[in-house]
């Protein structure tokens, strides 16, 4: 019987790290501590912290597509973006907390490289998807509505996990975001 990789364990590990402790927490001893794997082993299947933090930032990204597919299957049948974009912003702000911690903590780590900071930039949002979504909406500058689009709902995240709406109760978050991303399309259109 062929052996588990164990490459998704250490990506997981590493976000974990990075959520609970920041960058300098995330090094190849303490995944094989956490994981409780053979001393080096971490290494042996990513050599450098780069290949680590890509490996993580490459799981965000599988996880978040993945997530947001079962965000998408559970609207079935809306039509409306607002619903859909808000049940997505509303479970990375509620149930996805130590995932969004994890990538802004790599964010601001101002040593990581151009690949991982720009897979971490797009591992939660789509500006091509939601340059459709503006294009779809009349948008006479659909890139540009979208780019903005985006901002406002990264401003919308770090706001109820770092900034001034953190201590908000979870279930008043979703009717916040709701009615933000509801004046950020009509503005944008």
């Amino acid at each position: 019987m062929p052996r588990p990789d164990r490459r998704p364990r250490i990506a997981d590990a590493a976000l974990e790290l990075a959520s609970s402790g920041g960058t300098h927490a995330l090094t190849h001893q303490a995944i094989d501590r956490r994981l409780d794997l053979p001393k080096g082993s971490t290494s042996y299947y990513f050599r450098t912290r780069e290949a680590l933090l890509l490996a993580a930032a490459d799981r965000l990204i599988t996880i978040s597509r993945e997530r947001f597919r079962g965000t998408l299957e559970l609207s079935a049948g809306q039509t409306n973006p607002v619903e859909v974009i808000s049940d997505y912003v509303t479970e990375l702000v509620t149930d996805r907390v130590a995932e969004v911690t994890a990538r802004q903590a790599l964010l601001l780590d101002a040593g990581i490289g151009d690949d991982v900071r720009g897979r971490l930039r797009r591992c939660f949002f789509s500006e091509d998807a939601a340059a459709g979504l503006m294009q779809s909406l009349g948008s006479a500058q659909p890139h540009v509505a979208a780019r903005r689009l985006v901002t406002v709902l990264e401003g919308v995240v770090y706001s109820h996990t770092q900034g001034l709406d953190r201590d908000e109760p979870h279930s008043s978050r979703r009717g916040v975001v709701a009615d933000l991303v509801t004046r950020t399309l009509l503005t944008l259109r």
